[in-house]
């Protein structure tokens, strides 16, 4: 009577192994562009939180501050944030967020929101267009 097979050969577990290691290779860097990704759109929420609170304070004829209290100019956000450090630029009208803690591939990059004298926002940024949607900042 013939014995049966118990395990797996050699070439079988080597062939599993094969497999995973492709798998992992594709699957990394696309994970790392998803959180890249994530992040770039935290730091960007972050960094936007500013612009309601700037108008808000220029309508009441303040300079725009860090803080949260509007009478003393509190634009509703800190320097230091969860995703980024903000800069404001009360001259120029910018508030610009560099990426903190971030993937290498948007780590100290900046979001630059600019104020024009007509209200209106635009958005520039130093991140890899590969990291966001279309026409979300330029």
């Amino acid at each position: 009577m013939k014995q049966m097979q118990k395990g797996f050969t050699l070439i079988e577990l080597m062939i599993v192994v094969a497999i995973i290691g492709i798998l992992a290779a594709v699957a990394i860097p696309n994970y790392q562009d998803y959180v890249a990704r994530s992040k770039f759109s935290a730091a960007l929420t972050e960094t936007a939180g500013g612009k309601t609170g700037w108008d808000a304070v220029l309508l009441d004829g303040l300079t725009p501050a860090f803080g949260t209290d509007p009478s003393t100019g509190g634009i509703g956000v800190n320097a230091a944030g969860t995703h980024t450090t903000l800069a404001l630029d009360t001259a120029a009208g910018t508030i610009t967020g560099t990426i903190q803690n971030g993937p290498a591939s948007v780590q100290g990059q900046t979001i630059t929101y600019t104020r024009a004298a007509d209200g209106t926002w635009s958005c520039t940024t130093t991140v890899d267009a590969k990291f966001f949607a279309p026409g979300v900042c330029n």
